[in-house]
């Protein structure tokens, strides 16, 4: 019998590397992966179009996109996982001395205001600096993948969209996610990497940027999807899993990297399903209310498909 193909957009790293590679397979789907080199655009693509069966999707975008109706409804999958205290970047000539003296001043954003990383960031601002987000001012350089998403009256949308140039001239003091290379711009938050560690350690901060996405019309056809969508990216993260315990992933990435750093506090560094996430989901849908991504709070449960709801990997 010929196997039901899906439509499918994921990024190659480790955790899903067997899957795309065909080492692994689900008994009664064929993953058809299309590579999207911008992964961002994929994301949009199935937001506004719904042009993928099956999606990796940023966990903001999917919260927000869910909030306004989009009829996709996500997996407990979690593939990207990052510490974020490097996003945030400062014009050095500015003179700022901690991230709480952000407060009154406008701030970069790259891309959109809903974007995850942004979030996180946002975050860890309040968190650990006492920054009251709502006294910044938050300059987005692009669009939202949610059209329909109107940010608050302290989002104020970059006219040019030029994060980088502004940064460096120093019209902005500070920016979350720029892509940047300049003396007179770093990180705002010494020894970012380090600092997220500790974050992990001493108050289980481990965020969440992506995870998968089906189409609900698809779910409702084959109640099967779910499942094995589910068990086929777990088998694939298992054997990466696997290897990086043992050494055998040779030439490591910076995701790999914060993997390893996240074993030295859990024995699976990517573990899918809500039970050993759930924590971290709920900090997250608190966040993503204080910033007024969403007007309320989602019963996470009810944010993921029905049949892996109790799934654990």
């Amino acid at each position: 019998m010929t196997k039901m193909k899906l439509k499918t957009v994921t990024r190659t790293q480790g955790n899903n590397r067997a899957l795309k590679e065909g080492r692994v397979t689900a008994p009664d789907f064929d993953f058809d992966i299309e590579e999207v080199p911008v992964l961002v655009k994929g994301f949009r693509r199935m937001v506004r179009e719904l042009s993928y069966d099956v999606s990796e999707m940023a966990l903001t975008t999917y919260i927000c996109a869910k909030a306004h109706g989009v009829k996709f409804t996500a997996l407990p999958i979690f593939l990207v996982r990052e510490f974020h205290h490097k996003a945030i970047h400062h014009h050095v000539p500015s003179g700022l001395k901690s991230p709480a003296e952000l407060a009154g001043r406008t701030v970069g954003v790259n891309r959109g205001y809903t974007v995850t990383t942004g979030v996180w960031a946002r975050a860890i601002l309040q968190d650990e600096y006492g920054l009251d987000l709502s006294s910044v001012t938050w300059a987005p350089s692009g669009d939202e993948h949610v059209a329909e998403y109107k940010g608050p009256a302290n989002v104020q949308p970059l006219p040019d969209g030029d994060l980088e140039g502004r940064l460096i001239s120093g019209e902005l003091v500070a920016a979350v996610g720029a892509k940047i290379d300049h003396p007179d711009v770093a990180s705002m938050i010494e020894n970012p990497f380090e600092a997220g560690v500790a974050a992990l350690k001493n108050r289980g901060l481990y965020p969440i940027n992506h995870l998968v996405v089906v189409r609900d019309d698809l779910l409702a056809e084959n109640p099967d999807v779910a499942t094995q969508v589910f068990d086929a990216f777990a088998a694939s993260k298992k054997l990466y899993v696997e290897d990086l315990k043992a050494g055998r992933v040779k030439d490591l990435t910076p995701v790999d990297r914060v993997h390893l750093a996240a074993m030295e506090v859990m024995d699976d560094p990517l573990p899918y399903g809500i039970e050993p996430n759930l924590q971290v989901l709920e900090q997250l849908m608190d966040h993503a209310v204080t910033q007024k991504i969403i007007p309320e709070r989602m019963d996470v449960a009810e944010m993921f498909a029905a049949p892996v709801r109790n799934r654990v990997a």
